[in-house]
């Protein structure tokens, strides 16, 4: 990475982006956030994923352990999981109530049918329950590769639909995207966003650091398996950046494009962690670093 960013310029920029930026966690762990408190700025958004293992109820106890930790807890919620209105109302009110929670990130969910009344991520925020819980913001899914089921005329209309939704109630909006081995693409996605919607900031995700098996895997799961068969027929050098261990060349490759272009609505870089929670924290020190020593 440090050659990659090759002048102070596009360190700091790239600095900028991680130190403002954010990761995530296991529900599952809520030991996690206490363990990378002292290794974070105080405040930096943590967000506890919702698998489709856990009821959203299970998550408050992570969600609690991030803000006793000085963190920001920023739950996932996705919609085609939860079985009620009344599920949701229960999570709403405890997230709030006990976390402190201002935003979340609100999914579609990949189940092949809705559990409940919610089918996708417009029908929950209808309904009009995040705003009135105490919710200020929501984040948005955003998919530079597309996505796996949805054609992409469709995406375009669920995120108009639901940022008009948003405005309507109060909310504030941002966009996380899914994280690409291909920085062409996620270039191309947020000069589309700066086109269309300059008011939305944009964290950009990126794949933590993690083994090369593990993040093939969740590749293909993520429906970034685009650019992994592009990347492949590129020969050895191409796999080699996909089973990186590293996300520094994706980090750099944004840099260098929000230190070109004034109409840039990147705020920061997003790290899904893989359950390597310490390892991306340390990863994010480092980047910091790498500005301040040059």
């Amino acid at each position: 990475m440090i050659e990659a960013l090759a002048t102070p310029l596009l360190a700091e920029v790239a600095a900028e982006l991680v130190s403002g930026g954010s990761l995530e966690m296991g529900a599952h762990r809520p030991q996690d956030a206490r363990a990378i408190a002292g290794q974070l700025p105080a405040g930096t958004p943590v967000y506890v994923n919702h698998l489709p293992r856990h009821r959203l109820l299970d998550t408050i106890p992570t969600l609690v352990s991030v803000r006793e930790a000085g963190l920001e807890p920023i739950p996932h919620i996705a919609a085609r999981r939860i079985k009620d209105r009344a599920e949701l109302q229960a999570f709403l009110d405890r997230a709030v109530g006990e976390a402190g929670v201002r935003k979340a990130l609100i999914l579609g969910g990949d189940e092949p049918a809705a559990l409940g009344p919610y089918a996708d991520g417009a029908s929950l925020i209808r309904k009009g329950m995040l705003a009135a819980s105490g919710l200020r913001e929501i984040g948005l899914p955003g998919y530079p590769e597309g996505h796996p089921r949805i054609p992409v005329g469709a995406l375009e209309k669920a995120f108009a639909e639901k940022r008009a939704l948003a405005a309507a109630q109060g909310l504030g909006v941002y966009v996380v995207t899914q994280f690409s081995f291909a920085p062409a693409r996620v270039i191309e996605f947020c000069a589309g966003m700066a086109r269309t919607a300059p008011e939305v900031p944009i964290y950009v995700g990126l794949a933590g650091p993690t083994s090369p098996v593990a993040l093939l895997r969740f590749a293909q799961r993520c429906g970034v398996s685009a650019s992994l068969r592009a990347l492949r027929t590129q020969g050895m050098d191409a796999v080699r950046l996909v089973t990186h261990t590293d996300p520094g060349e994706q980090l750099a490759a944004i840099a260098r494009y929000c230190a070109s272009h004034a109409s840039c609505n990147l705020v920061g870089v997003h790290l899904f962690t893989f359950g390597g929670v310490t390892a991306a924290v340390q990863w994010m020190n480092r980047s910091i670093a790498t500005s301040a020593n040059r």
